[in-house]
């Protein structure tokens, strides 16, 4: 642990100020950046004035919007989030642009694409094992994300909201202690200081692809029979009963959506809140779950605006997870800062700029490696397969789990798979599809090679390659080679010690690496604080720089005794 002013330091006065570092720290020739980092804070982000609206997401994993009675599916009624969408905005262009859990979380709590952050394979960060994937050998990392990416829910606290997470995180990278007031199975809403704004976000598993077999022996809510089967599965009891299985299982999440919605009811809060219910990716079967198909990535979305504005409407804008960061930012007065690829739809810094395209992308599954990349525009989706040579109907072991999976294995590889469920299955596969969705909304035609659509093809070839310059794609390396560039060491590189600067009774706290975050708290506290303002020298507290892709700093402690 690193003491303030304790051995192995110096002191020097600038200005009546006293400045306080290691002797290390002088040797690297920072004085200047130090200097001037002291009257660096969170004003460099744009802040209007404004009522800070409280936020919140329900988030059901692994759905496509085909399943949910707002979106025409009479299957199962789901009362409270049907009563949602009743209060709210339904939007029928919404998009994830990865088709699995960990890359998307990372676009949503970024702003950023997975291939420009370096979390586009599925997965890098691993807290659930000790090993990540040690047949290909790929350890657990968070990757080197670029200059100034910073979680959003950073900007949010920095500006009084109190932020809550219950409970997956599975960014892709380690959250750093600068993210959450708290990120755990307890947080929520009401463990705020007294009318401080919020934002809480509580996430679905129930409806996860792994219910599919862990649920498949409980009540089904609704007959196999009843089910209808889309032209991409055959049409036999395996199947039907894993699409009651899901149905079933909405009922259950929707239920416990309904308890989250009694409480702010019971809060007082419903009207006046932002309320999300959305999906992380599409639904949770094969040819849904990691396919660049409408199925993989498109999602379902409702918005409840504050005082139910706009209920009862649809919306039909092009919308990519991208968009969420920023469009909540805006909404608490907050320009979204310059890194954010992804634009504000709603608030004061809203943009007006229409989308004109949404992109996809999919890279490693597990163990399994790919690469396809994907452009839609609302009535055209163009993908490009990399790799030609594998089926999109990867080995991946735990889909593999699944009895429909299993079943349409078995049928494949004995000849008896319908013409057009089998084309998931194919070798090769085409280099490039092109799909008409007004025509063609299951994706089952590919049209690249039709005359009369060749000036579609180039232009969206065109637009995706150009996209993929842009936005320093990074699947053009090898994740080996990533991780080669990033830790030349082997391991992620380590913030450098905090320095402190002391003013009379303030502390102020300096952190070397420009975009790190310092966080704080006093002897005790169960979460960190993020350090705006100068801290009080009549306290004890120790502290810390943090980053993405980074190893904390050591911690920083100060005693007043």
């Amino acid at each position: 642990m690193f003491q303030g002013g304790r051995a192995g330091s110096a002191k020097f006065k600038i200005s009546g100020e006293t400045l306080i570092f290691n002797r290390s720290f002088l040797s690297c020739g920072c004085l200047i950046l130090l200097t001037l980092a002291i009257g660096c804070g969170h004003n460099d982000i744009k802040v209007k004035k404004a009522e800070k609206p409280n936020i919140i997401w329900l988030v059901a994993e692994d759905q496509s919007p085909e399943f949910f009675p707002m979106y025409g599916d009479s299957t199962i009624p789901l009362p409270n989030i049907e009563s949602l969408s009743h209060d709210g905005v339904v939007f029928n262009n919404a998009f994830s642009p990865v088709p699995v859990c960990a890359p998307a979380r990372s676009a949503i709590i970024t702003g950023m694409y997975p291939t420009s952050l370096g979390t586009h394979n599925m997965r890098t960060y691993n807290a659930y094992a000790k090993e990540n994937q040690p047949e290909i050998g790929i350890p657990s990392y968070s990757p080197l994300v670029p200059d100034g990416v910073k979680m959003f829910t950073e900007y949010l606290r920095k500006e009084g909201y109190y932020c809550t997470n219950n409970a997956k995180e599975d960014y892709n990278f380690r959250a750093p202690d600068s993210g959450w007031d708290e990120s755990n199975s307890g947080a929520h809403w009401r463990n705020r200081p007294e009318d401080t704004p919020f934002f809480s976000v509580f996430n679905f598993n129930v409806c996860h692809e792994s219910g599919i077999w862990k649920q498949g022996e409980k009540e089904l809510f609704v007959s196999p029979d009843s089910v209808t089967v889309p032209p991409y599965f055959p049409d036999n009891a395996v199947i039907r009963h894993d699409l009651a299985v899901n149905y079933s299982n909405l009922k259950r999440m929707d239920e416990q959506v309904g308890e989250i919605i009694d409480r702010l009811k019971e809060d007082g809060l419903y009207e006046n809140s932002i309320i999300f219910f959305y999906g992380d990716h599409g639904g949770p079967f094969p040819r849904h779950k990691r396919a660049l198909y409408d199925t993989g990535t498109k999602i379902p979305l409702v918005i409840k605006m504050q005082g139910n504005s706009d209920k009862g409407d649809y919306d039909n804008r092009l919308i990519s997870f991208i968009d969420f960061a920023p469009t909540l930012l805006s909404w608490a007065g907050i320009e979204p800062p310059a890194v954010m690829q992804g634009k504000a739809q709603f608030g004061v810094f809203s943009d007006s700029t229409v989308r004109k395209y949404v992109f996809s992308s999919s890279d490693r599954f597990d163990g399994m490696y790919d690469k396809l990349r994907s452009v839609r525009t609302k009535r055209y989706k163009y993908i490009r397969n990399f790799n030609t040579a594998i089926s999109n109907a990867l080995p991946v072991k735990y889909r593999e789990q699944m009895p429909m999976m299993q079943n349409m294995m078995s049928l494949q590889a004995t000849g008896k798979l319908d013409s057009i469920p089998s084309l998931w299955f194919r070798t090769p596969k085409p280099a490039e599809e092109l799909y008409d969705l007004e025509s063609d909304p299951y994706e089952l035609e590919n049209l690249s090679e039709k005359v009369q659509l060749n000036d579609t093809l180039i232009h969206l070839r065109k637009v995706l390659t150009n996209w993929m310059d842009e936005t320093n794609d990074l699947g053009r390396y090898p994740e080996k080679e990533l991780l080669s560039m990033w830790f030349p060491k082997g391991e992620a590189p380590r913030l450098e010690p905090l320095q402190m600067l002391e003013k009379g009774k303030n502390i102020h706290l300096i952190s070397n690496k420009s975009d790190a975050t310092i966080v704080w708290k006093e002897p005790g506290a169960t979460s960190w604080k993020i350090f705006i303002e100068p801290l009080s020298s009549n306290i004890s507290f120790v502290a810390k720089a943090v980053r993405i892709g980074y190893s904390d700093s050591e911690e920083f402690i100060y005693n007043t005794d």
